[in-house]
């Protein structure tokens, strides 16, 4: 739960990457898209955020809740891996915190976790966002020029 620095995640992976340098293309890309990215340096586990964010949609609050995850853990640099963090998510997304509290507790969404993770692994996905769509595929952050592109090959002539 303590996180590990960018530059060492990078290094157990064998990459060689300029973190500085990665972070202000990311800024760059992410301004293009009117989101605010902050200098993080660490990354922390997102699985009990996933694990929320399923709860948070079974109540009609997923947009609500990703939309807090995203600003706490790339603009903020907050442990999202943290149960006081994500129950303060869980608050601000207007959810019951004392709900929240147990679904976390109890781990109530692992297994639908654990199956969305084998889903993505026998589809090949291997980031996030990846939009698939017949045999083609998307990966990354796409102006919406592009999805719009790939929904219209996979819609031409369909009744509207």
């Amino acid at each position: 739960m303590e996180g590990l620095p960018l530059a060492e995640l990078f290094k157990q992976k064998g990459i060689a990457v300029d973190v500085d340098k990665m972070m202000t293309q990311l800024k760059t890309t992410a301004a293009g898209f009117g989101l605010f990215l902050g200098d993080r340096k660490m990354t922390y586990n997102s699985r009990l955020a996933q694990e929320t964010g399923l709860w948070a949609e079974t109540k009609g609050r997923g947009h609500s809740f990703h939309m807090e995850a995203f600003t706490a853990y790339f603009a903020e640099g907050r442990n999202i891996a943290q149960k006081e963090v994500l129950l303060d998510l869980v608050k601000k997304s207007g959810l019951d915190p004392e709900e929240g509290e147990t679904v976390i507790d109890g781990r109530s969404f692992s297994g639908a976790v654990d199956a969305d993770w084998e889903r993505s692994r026998n589809l090949g996905i291997t980031a996030v966002p990846t939009f698939l769509m017949g045999l083609d595929r998307l990966v990354g952050a796409k102006p919406y020029a592009t999805l719009k592109g790939l929904v219209e090959k996979y819609t031409k002539g369909l009744p509207t």
